[in-house]
């Protein structure tokens, strides 16, 4: 498990995290949700072990972060950051092979291409693999980057060993809807094979379809966490937003979130 406890980050003065609590468990996905500017991509980069808190601490498996190589780290958990600008003439498939860096060198080396090509898949970008990186659509872009965090985690057969993590900040921001519940199923499927995932996600309805837990944050506090189920609700989610918010129930049974 990846754990944040009673975590600080500040900044010029300002507190963008202040005693924060947070987890990621291996087989859940758990949302991160809140206004712009709540904390949330701050709380990714020490869950991440990308940043270093300034109170408090994170580890991994008991472990604290700071203190794992980069390498090992890296074998881990894969991060996909909101944006992530290369300078490089790569194709599609080059961008993705990044994710088995961490892997060279190893006899893991060996799946490098099945783990490519899954990932691909996975994301919705096998069909053009070949393409220049640089002559893609944003959205088109933000896949490809998920299908090298998904190259990163990927392993041959049932999952074994020690825990793997993905961290996602608004993987689904530049996404039309037909790719969202793409990125968002593959999340799924990935916990259901013992992965832990931590999605930073605006869209309510996204995050109360796809999500076991969530993680609410407002002015770099957490206003509620639990199951999805008990913490969605119009009372915590007004508080959160500083906004009204209803619920209503589709005809399927799940909740329609209105603001």
């Amino acid at each position: 498990m990846i754990h944040a406890e009673n975590v600080s980050v500040l900044v010029d003065r300002k507190r963008l995290l202040d005693g924060v609590d947070a987890e990621i468990r291996p087989g859940r996905v758990t949302a991160l949700i809140g206004p712009n500017g709540a904390g949330k991509s701050t709380l990714i980069s020490l869950l991440s072990g990308e940043r270093r808190p300034d109170g408090g601490r994170v580890t991994l498996d008991g472990r604290p972060m700071a203190s794992w190589p980069a390498l090992a780290l890296a074998r881990r958990r894969a991060v996909l950051l909101q944006s992530a600008a290369l300078d490089f003439a790569f194709t599609v498939e080059e961008v993705v092979e990044l994710g088995r860096l961490p892997f060279a060198g190893t006899t893991r080396q060996i799946d490098d291409e099945r783990a490519i090509a899954a990932a691909c898949r996975l994301a919705g970008v096998d069909g053009f693999r070949a393409r220049a990186y640089q002559t893609l659509s944003g959205g088109e872009k933000q896949r490809v980057q998920f299908a090298r965090a998904l190259a990163q985690l990927w392993q041959h057969g049932e999952a074994e060993g020690a825990a793997r993590y993905l961290l996602l900040d608004e993987p689904t921001s530049a996404l039309d809807l037909r790719h969202q519940r793409i990125v968002l199923d593959a999340a799924r499927r990935l916990a259901g094979k013992g992965v832990g995932i931590l999605a930073a996600l605006h869209d309510l309805n996204l995050a109360a379809a796809c999500a076991d837990d969530v993680i609410m944050l407002r002015d770099g506090c957490v206003v509620a966490a639990g199951p999805v189920a008990e913490m969605m609700t119009g009372t915590l989610l007004g508080r959160c937003f500083d906004t009204p918010i209803e619920i209503l129930t589709r005809a399927d049974g799940m909740p329609a979130i209105l603001a």
